[in-house]
């Protein structure tokens, strides 16, 4: 491991044992002013984000705000997360207490540069631990960006980025200074870490694909459900592993949703990325687009139906919908990860939640129907680890998120994201 980074990892381990000593309270003091900055400088990091990320500036303020949203809700409730719990038993005492581990290593992605990584140290820094970065390469404005925000006067070393290729990831996690890892991104990244962590018997978090599908019952209400259903799959560019990428529509509606969602889509305004008024970007990386290009071109050959869309120019993608997909294709059983959307009919709910379940992912799942009981009904059948009723999937600060299968390991936010990584150590006086 290069000196620099060594030294930055005892840095970081040093002013551990510092923080650790600090009460939940004054712990919130940093998250307090963390959240000022992040506040005070809304704008020039949400323009750094869209000129990494070629998204709309609109989409990146927000991203801003809502990781000041993701810090209230600790400053709110960490305290009572983090306090443990009495046990009733025949001694005169037992209870629980969470203790921190250490240094933290997050290896963090591109599609939403400020809002993974906030939902992943967060947590981790108030419960007592410092964190370490690993951002995705070609976002460096916000990862700079990042670096800004979390360095505060008086707080030395809580937060730093590491500036390393991926193929170093390894030899950090070696460090004995590395007590987990929470890793966002892809499935081959996400075995390669979980590998190595579990090689040195180190908690790991890992936030991976998804295939999310949006089920639409005969009795849905299609002029709401439709607008969430274009949100649900072209916000970010559609780059965003909880995007709605297979709708399952009951065939009595289908016709009527294919027509409703083309001309919805039509609304969405493509122009400059600095204007509030653009509401769709181009995709991150020219690549991405030429990934997505050959998925959308082998499920044509296939026997798809391309409804609408369909052109690429450099890292734009068209948004774009298929029709007449079968599980076998590509679109279908592969991560769709930029605006392209597939439709597939089906006959009744148990038919919609085996082509929903026929996937290596299971990260979220949307269900639109007036008989929510009926919905409810079927909740243990979906192999998820969302189930959004009349709403499209969606992360939020108070609700565990994470997936089932291929869609990783571990939740983030809520109280189970808080307890990621701490020691739950049990406490018995006789």
């Amino acid at each position: 491991m290069e000196k620099d980074i060594e030294h930055q990892l005892q840095q970081a381990n040093v002013s551990y044992f510092e923080w650790k000593e600090l009460c939940v309270s004054q712990r919130v003091l940093y998250l307090e002013k963390v959240k000022r900055k992040l506040l005070d400088n809304t704008l020039l990091y949400a323009e750094q984000m869209t000129k990494d990320m070629h998204k709309p500036i609109s989409q990146s303020i927000a991203e801003v705000k809502k990781c000041a949203v993701l810090i209230d809700y600790y400053i709110e409730n960490a305290e009572q997360i983090i306090q443990g719990r009495t046990i009733k038993t025949n001694w005169s005492q037992t209870y629980t207490v969470n203790d921190p581990l250490g240094v933290i290593l997050g290896v963090m992605p591109w599609n939403f540069p400020f809002w993974q990584v906030f939902r992943f140290a967060i947590p981790a820094i108030v419960a007592g631990n410092t964190v370490v970065v690993k951002h995705a390469s070609n976002v460096p404005l916000s990862a700079k960006a990042l670096q800004e925000c979390f360095t505060i006067e008086g707080y030395s070393n809580i937060y730093q980025n590491l500036s390393i290729a991926a193929a170093k990831v390894a030899s950090v996690i070696e460090s004995p200074v590395i007590k987990g890892v929470s890793l966002t991104g892809s499935e081959a990244a996400g075995s390669a870490v979980a590998q190595k962590a579990g090689e040195l018997i180190k908690p790991v978090v890992l936030e991976l694909g998804g295939s999310n599908a949006f089920i639409v019952c005969q009795d849905a209400d299609l002029e709401q459900v439709v607008p969430l259903a274009v949100s649900a799959r072209f916000q970010n560019t559609g780059q965003s592993c909880i995007a709605a990428k297979r709708f399952l529509i009951h065939e009595s509606i289908l016709e009527e949703f294919i027509d409703r969602f083309s001309k919805e889509v039509k609304t969405l305004k493509r122009g400059d990325l600095m204007d509030p008024s653009t509401t769709i970007g181009n995709m991150a990386r020219e690549d991405l687009a030429i990934e997505l290009e050959n998925i959308m071109q082998e499920s044509i050959k296939q026997g798809a139906k391309l409804e609408f869309g369909g052109k690429r120019d450099e890292n734009w993608f068209e948004p774009t919908l298929l029709s007449q997909v079968t599980p076998s294709m590509p679109c279908f059983n592969q991560e769709t990860f930029g605006p392209l959307a597939v439709v597939v009919g089906f006959t009744d709910l148990d038919q919609a939640i085996d082509l929903s379940n026929d996937s290596r992912f299971g990260l979220g799942v949307s269900l639109f129907s007036k008989d929510i009981d009926l919905l409810k009904s079927k909740i243990s059948k979906l192999e998820d680890g969302a189930v959004f009723i009349n709403e499209m999937v969606i992360s939020d600060p108070r609700v565990p998120f994470g997936g089932n299968k291929f869609s990783g390991i571990g939740r983030e936010m809520s109280i189970e994201g808080l307890l990621n990584f701490v020691n739950k150590k049990s406490i018995v006086i006789k």
